[in-house]
């Protein structure tokens, strides 16, 4: 049995080797995508009165298809190299490695957000992927790290003003 948080890390290792083959531009959008699913999430519960009735799968399955609608429409980026000239070309060692710092703050963003999201669900899939447990020492560092994904940080008012800077962002850098 894997712990979570080694799944954890594995994935956002993936994301970063996948971050330095694409460049960092077209990852900016994934970044913005994700915080724009944790807005999107966060005004749903705020304000829909059916989203708190919710509970178990069902709460886990809106929050992911909300996140996996949005990532999977940010990695379909198209290629910018017509539209902005040399800017986005990636021949330098610091693109590539700016790509892979990048992919990996997706990772975090991805992976921790559906972790986060699982894990307010109660792990809804209960003999397949189990909560971590307080006897072992992987499951307590795993505990500890919930605390520090995205959603835990990015509650009501600071998901308003990273949806504004990653759209500033967007705008300034992209445009």
């Amino acid at each position: 049995m894997i712990s979570l948080n080694v799944l954890f890390w594995t994935y956002v290792i993936l994301f970063a080797i996948i971050g330095a083959a694409r460049g960092w531009s077209k990852e900016i959008l994934v970044t913005a995508s994700v915080i724009l699913s944790v807005f999107i999430i966060t005004l749903l519960e705020s304000y829909l009165p059916f989203v708190d009735d919710l509970v178990g799968t069902s709460y886990f399955w809106l929050r992911a298809g909300v996140v996996g609608l949005l990532v999977f429409f940010g990695y379909q980026t198209p290629n910018f190299r017509p539209l902005a000239g040399p800017r986005f070309v990636r021949e330098r060692f610091q693109d590539i490695l700016l790509g892979m710092i990048i992919g990996g703050v997706n990772g975090y963003l991805v992976i921790g957000t559906l972790w986060f999201y699982m894990h307010e669900s109660g792990y809804p899939f209960a003999p397949y992927l189990a909560s971590p447990s307080l006897n072992d020492p992987l499951g307590r560092a795993a505990i500890e790290m919930i605390q520090r994904l995205p959603p835990a940080f990015l509650a009501p008012p600071w998901i308003y003003f990273a949806t504004a800077l990653a759209f500033l962002f967007l705008v300034i850098v992209l445009i």
